[in-house]
């Protein structure tokens, strides 16, 4: 470690944005540093410590930091010049973290007598650093409690531009730094509960649990709609409203037809019933404001009296037989150049039609 300088000109003081609700042992008890900091050798055990001493005295209190993952957290740094010289200051961190979770941001490093100045040391982790299996290690915890330092540099801006001042180290802060998973579930406890960092750690393994569940209750409705559902739902639904499989047909195309369900069922077995189901599998257009014989899809019966003496006209009316009971034709134009699937428009005739009805299609 670099001896401090002597120069007392330039202050810091640190000021978490996110402290953690639980008290200082509740978190300690997470760390996993306390065993390999026993053992290390006594050659460096006296250097360290002295110098812990010295850095406990300038900075008693420790800045104290939680960070949830994907969710930035700041620690601010205020700088103060107490000399009646300009100081040109730098900023360097140390600690047992990774260093891609630190940007420092400075306004400059000019810092004029008697003047104050603002930093900030932006912190924030990966979003599965709980569940990324590369941060754990076989028979050890995670560690989720991480220190770190603060290294001031400044030194007194010299009258000559061309020469570069010395930086030297001015001050040293100490911070702490504490991951834990955000946790809802501690909202509905008593406070006394957020100071024990165990709780919040505990609860949130039932949480991960519970939760997908929860927001699938509060988002129920959205899984019945067949417009919202989302796909893996649409044969479930289908199935109860009665539908048939339509993998067939496109994703929309399904989504409609299980949403039109009950609206087909209440004109089953009626000519307004099977135009709308030849329409929604087949895109033509219905044309209700068009006469039946100007439709897209026209459904008319042939029938007339057939040969009646005294009133049958030779070339005109005159038949033999009459027309087929229970008889119908449906005629489709096909104008829109649409690829029309025949078996399955004779499926859907088939299906939709009373049972004693008989049938022709007709294209063109």
């Amino acid at each position: 470690m670099t001896p401090k300088s002597k120069l007392q000109a330039l202050s810091i003081r640190l000021t978490s944005m996110k402290h953690p609700d639980a008290n200082a042992e509740s978190l300690a008890s997470a760390d996993n540093l306390v065993n390999s900091q026993s053992h290390r050798s006594s050659s460096n055990s006296s250097s360290n410590s002295s110098s812990n001493i010295v850095n406990n005295q300038r900075s008693p209190n420790n800045c104290k930091l939680l960070i949830h993952p994907n969710e930035p957290s700041e620690i601010l740094v205020h700088l103060k010049n107490s000399s009646n010289r300009t100081l040109l200051t730098n900023l360097r961190v140390e600690g047992d973290f990774p260093s891609q979770w630190l940007q420092i941001g400075m306004e400059g490093n000019e810092l004029p007598p008697y003047a104050e100045m603002e930093a900030v040391l932006y912190f924030q982790i990966p979003a599965d650093f709980f569940e990324n299996q590369k941060a754990i290690v076989n028979n050890q915890p995670l560690t989720i409690n991480y220190n770190g330092q603060l290294q001031i540099y400044g030194g007194y801006a010299s009258a000559n531009s061309e020469t570069s001042p010395k930086l030297e180290l001015f001050d040293i802060a100490s911070f702490q730094l504490y991951v834990r998973p955000p946790s809802l579930y501690l909202d509905f406890l008593p406070d006394a509960y957020r100071e024990v960092d165990f709780v919040g750690r505990l609860l949130k393994i039932f949480e991960e649990c519970l939760e997908p569940d929860v927001q699938i209750l509060d988002a129920l409705w959205a899984y019945l709609d067949p417009m919202l559902a989302p796909e893996t739902m649409l044969p479930f639904l289908a199935h109860w409203v009665g539908w048939e499989d339509t993998s067939s047909l496109g994703i929309e195309r399904q989504r409609f037809l299980i949403k039109k369900a009950i609206q087909i069922y209440r004109w089953r077995g009626t000519r307004r019933g099977l135009r709308f189901y030849i329409h929604l599998f087949t895109g033509i257009p219905l044309d209700d404001h068009l006469p039946e014989a100007e439709k897209h899809i026209s459904i008319f019966e042939i029938s007339g009296r057939g040969f009646v003496l005294g009133e049958a006209i030779i070339g005109q009316n005159a038949s033999t037989g009459g027309g087929r009971p229970f008889h119908f034709v449906v005629r489709i134009r096909n104008d829109l150049q649409n690829r029309l699937d025949l078996p399955l428009i004779h499926r859907i005739i088939e299906r939709e039609k009373p049972v004693v009805c008989t049938y022709e299609l007709e294209t063109i």
